[in-house]
């Protein structure tokens, strides 16, 4: 099928390879040096100096569509036209001197009503299976005979920004033109930043359809009940979605419209970083298959066997595959509207219920705050968690200010009828280093209890320095566990370390209180 590059202002008179098969594109990151393939078939890359995500290098253009739209600020950062067209000028002819491009036409999102039409245009076979991977695919003839890119991705992992001339921090740079529908990304081979370029574009278009964008993932029960689960890395979002009694949606990127909620991607992405086979079976399973990209893991050259417990390369240790290897993956990448919400949090400083009940100002204040906490360390003597807010539990994607996103949340909820829980699978009896985490037996019987409906006529109790409402009983969980302050022996060390938190998060929300109804502030904590 015949391309044309010339649209994207391409210049190029070398072969387009275009929308090729897996086995097709195994063959050429194999004869091209870019992969290794590992024992029982996956592809086995290194993606060098980065191994995650570079925030720091990811700018938008400064236009007329963007600036009255973008919350600009430290996470949406500006970069003016003028830097962009210099910068994607010498991109392009860097591309142009390739002997060969590779073209993939996709679809970001399941749904027909709301997909965006992507286009990749790339230099490495491997980031084409995994950009195949990771959107939805085309399988149809006539589809790809017909289709026209709304939005164009253009990845030169190979060539290198100067920060003096182009105006970016570094050689990386990840650079969103939403008047153009352009995206640049380049000096990185992290293949992560193309999955969250879309994500980025789809978060910055769906809201003003009425669609609430959103980073969690989601599942559907035997009854066909939908569920969401919203989480910041370490919460436990995969580890409590993935439930073999019910089937996956998708695992990371969602839309919720007006008739249910849609997949945005059509693989999943998963860190396999000490993937144990007997936790985690199925994504396990995938990282021993054809078809399957390993970026940054560890295998033996002679064997090929891969080892996962392995950082050597990096703690991000990633594993790219289409969502149809996890085997109760629902084929429609659809589902009904959620009856629950799930905000998972792990909070080490043991002040939050294990499980909290949440109003719709609540769910929105907890949206827009999106806290979790890190412990400091694992070595001797570290015993200080640090709080990390990331709004929307997504900040880094969030093109929009987080208020959009929040109204958009609570409008839902109270017309769907949707429970919203703040679920905390961290520590208890004390902070990291003095407290015990959350068993994750009692975790997930509070989670069932909850999506079963079982939690709905229980008396609830109140702690007013948090504002948080919590079951004062719940089926398979000691009664003692409920009530954090009842796990302290310290009851006068608990209350000056939920003041401690209280206060994080007031401090955490002056930000947003310029766009937040009055009920939302009242919602949060109140120490």
């Amino acid at each position: 099928m015949a391309i044309d590059l010339a649209r994207h202002g391409l210049k190029f008179s070398g072969k387009i390879l275009y929308n090729l098969t897996a086995p097709q594109l195994y063959e050429e990151a194999l004869k091209r040096g870019e992969a290794q393939l590992a024992s029982h078939g996956p592809l086995v890359v290194s993606t060098g100096k980065y191994t995650g995500r570079s925030p720091n290098d990811k700018f938008i253009v400064e236009d007329a569509e963007s600036k009255p739209n973008v919350w600009w600020g430290k996470v949406n950062k500006g970069i003016s036209p003028e830097k962009f067209d210099a910068l994607h000028a010498r991109v392009l002819e860097h591309l142009g001197k390739r002997n060969d491009l590779f073209v993939l036409d996709c679809f970001g999102g399941t749904d027909p009503e709301f997909r965006l039409p992507v286009r990749v245009i790339g230099e490495q076979a491997w980031h084409n299976l995994f950009a195949r991977n990771m959107f939805v695919r085309i399988e149809d003839e006539d589809t790809l005979k017909n289709f026209a890119p709304a939005f164009t991705i253009i990845h030169a992992p190979n060539f290198e920004a100067q920060p003096e001339r182009d105006g970016t921090h570094s050689e990386a740079f990840i650079l969103l033109n939403l008047g153009k529908k352009i995206a640049l990304i380049g000096g990185t081979k992290y293949a992560g930043e193309i999955k969250k370029t879309v994500f980025s574009v789809l978060n910055y278009l769906l809201p003003t359809r009425g669609v609430l964008p959103m980073h969690c993932s989601s599942n559907i029960g035997p009854n066909g009940d939908t569920a969401l689960f919203f989480g910041l890395s370490g919460t436990g979002k995969t580890t409590l979605s993935a439930d073999p009694k019910r089937r996956l949606i998708g695992d990371d990127e969602h839309g919720w419209s007006d008739t249910g909620v849609f997949n945005f991607e059509g693989g999943c992405y998963a860190k396999v970083i000490n993937l144990s086979p007997d936790a985690e079976p199925e994504i396990y399973a995938t990282t021993q298959r054809f078809g399957t990209v390993l970026e940054n893991v560890v295998y033996d050259p002679v064997t090929r066997v891969v080892n996962l417990n392995s950082a050597a390369l990096a703690e991000n240790t990633r594993a790219s595959y289409p969502i149809d290897f996890i085997p109760n993956f629902e084929p429609s990448g659809r589902g009904g509207h959620p009856k629950t919400v799930v905000m998972l949090t792990c909070d080490a400083f043991g002040v939050l219920p294990p499980i909290s009940k949440l109003s719709p100002e609540q769910a929105q204040y907890h949206f827009i705050s999106g806290y979790t906490a890190k412990v400091a360390g694992t070595e001797r003597g570290v015993k200080e968690p640090t709080a990390t807010f990331s709004t929307c539990f997504g900040a880094p994607f969030m093109p929009r200010h987080p208020a959009v996103y929040a109204k958009l949340l609570a409008d839902k909820l109270k017309k769907h009828n949707a429970t919203c829980w703040l679920l905390n699978t961290g520590w208890s009896g004390g902070p990291y280093g003095v407290g015990q985490r959350m068993s994750i037996k009692h975790t997930r019987a509070l989670l069932n209890a909850a999506l079963e409906g079982r939690l709905e006529n229980v008396e609830y109790a109140h702690r007013p320095l948090m504002n948080l409402y919590f079951p004062t009983k719940a089926p398979d969980v000691p009664a003692e566990v409920l009530d954090p302050r009842n796990t302290w022996t310290d009851k006068a060390a608990y209350d000056a370390k939920a003041t401690h938190l209280a206060k994080l998060f007031k401090d955490n929300f002056k930000q947003f209180e310029d766009q937040a109804s009055e009920a939302v502030k009242q919602a949060g904590p109140k120490g």
